[in-house]
């Protein structure tokens, strides 16, 4: 292989390895370091909003705000079964998110996070949930 294409391949893994962290981080309820993850320039789309997208943060302080939210909404959340693909600078993490909201509705839905990279810092983060009715 060409020195470019072993660096990619090794920034792959580390993209890789930097998802499964991600995941580990959610599961523990670690929102510092959830959020050492992120580029101080990133953009996190969550599933509810009101816009196609759903709702939209921009920048490290509002992308914070917005996790400590689903902590604080779903304090025992919980991600597992899990899987994480990763391509150049884009990558994959689908997973089963259960947990019990603070109104006692129990959730147990399939998603995945879409993310984009600069380096090993994510720069976007679009969040999936199957819609259970």
């Amino acid at each position: 292989m060409e020195n470019g294409q072993e660096n990619e391949v090794a920034s792959e893994g580390s993209r890789l390895e930097i998802l499964k962290r991600l995941l580990e981080a959610f599961n523990h309820h670690d929102l510092n370091a959830v959020i050492s993850f992120f580029a101080e320039e990133c953009t996190l789309e969550m599933p509810r909003g009101p816009h196609p997208w759903g709702q939209r943060y921009t920048g490290k302080a509002q992308v914070r705000e917005a996790l400590a939210s689903r902590f604080a909404g779903i304090p025992d959340v919980h991600y597992g079964q899990d899987r994480h693909w990763v391509s150049g600078n884009h990558g994959v993490s689908e997973w089963n998110l259960t947990g019990t909201t603070t109104a006692g509705v129990r959730v147990d839905v399939w998603g995945c996070d879409h993310y984009e990279f600069q380096g090993d810092k994510i720069t976007h983060k679009n969040s999936f949930w199957k819609i259970v009715e």
